[in-house]
């Protein structure tokens, strides 16, 4: 896929962090992307596997660095963990370790908060990750309760540096039950699939763009999308050639999308 026939695509489904920003620093380029976007009235999505943040507040906070995106373009990991329980077990009693965004999804899907039995031990990122809620999720999960996590991220990419993501903070329960966690954001298909339907998009129309091989280009590929890998987040030139699989396409951030 060449860079023209990238900008023919009907839709965008787009990474947030490590592509729109790291931390509050908008990268370069981004102002110009997601006002190209606009002017030639594409279908775009922001998918993000951090589950932090409700959709007002990822709004809010692209408006806060400059930029105007409504609600009804992003989607969260926690929005995909909301759906996926909803589906399997309505109504279902949870224990669950995150912020706002994660504690909303799941209250607005119907889900009610237990810490003495619940059907589901739900783990995203936050800041109520302590060694005492960490000490809770564990016995639970012996007791029988089933682990989610948002999201298999192990790190994820701020200002200085990286920080934990779900993936690393869900692994000490793994270890200490001997339980594997199903996790419900990116590389699952069903959020790209739920994206997808969003954006009222057929496969071979759209196209995914991320930072991460294992998670946005993985997704993207495996859902039949062509897909962007940004050098400006985790994945480098150097660690593509440690994948079987390629990318559509390369480039340095959203801002080569305008030319």
């Amino acid at each position: 896929m060449d860079i023209n026939e990238l900008r023919s695509k009907k839709g965008f489904i787009c990474d947030m962090d490590g592509v729109i920003y790291h931390g509050n620093r908008i990268l370069p380029g981004v102002h110009e992307f997601i006002e190209w976007l606009k002017k030639e009235e594409k279908e775009f999505l922001f998918l993000t596997n951090n589950s932090g943040l409700t959709q007002k507040e990822l709004a809010q906070k692209l408006h806060r660095l400059g930029l105007e995106v409504e609600d009804r373009h992003f989607y969260t990991s926690a929005l995909a963990t909301a759906a996926f329980l909803k589906e399997q077990a309505p109504d279902c009693s949870v224990y669950a370790i995150g912020d706002a965004g994660l504690l909303n999804a799941l209250y607005d899907a119907g889900m009610t908060m237990n810490d003495v039995n619940p059907d589901y031990v739900v783990v995203g990122e936050g800041k109520t990750y302590s060694l005492e809620s960490l000490t809770k999720a564990t016995n639970l999960v012996l007791g029988g309760a089933k682990l989610i996590g948002a999201n298999s991220d192990i790190s994820g990419p701020i200002e200085d540096g990286i920080a934990p993501a779900c993936g690393a903070l869900i692994s000490p329960i793994e270890i200490a039950t001997g339980k594997k966690a199903y996790f419900c954001g990116k590389p699952n298909p069903l959020m790209m699939r739920t994206g997808l339907r969003i954006l009222n998009c057929h496969s071979a129309e759209a196209v995914m763009i991320g930072d991460r091989m294992d998670t946005d280009v993985i997704s993207g590929l495996e859902c039949g999308m062509n897909t962007v890998l940004v050098l400006s987040g985790v994945s480098t030139r150097e660690t593509v050639s440690q994948f079987a699989y390629r990318p559509s396409i390369i480039l340095d951030g959203v801002g080569d999308i305008v030319g």
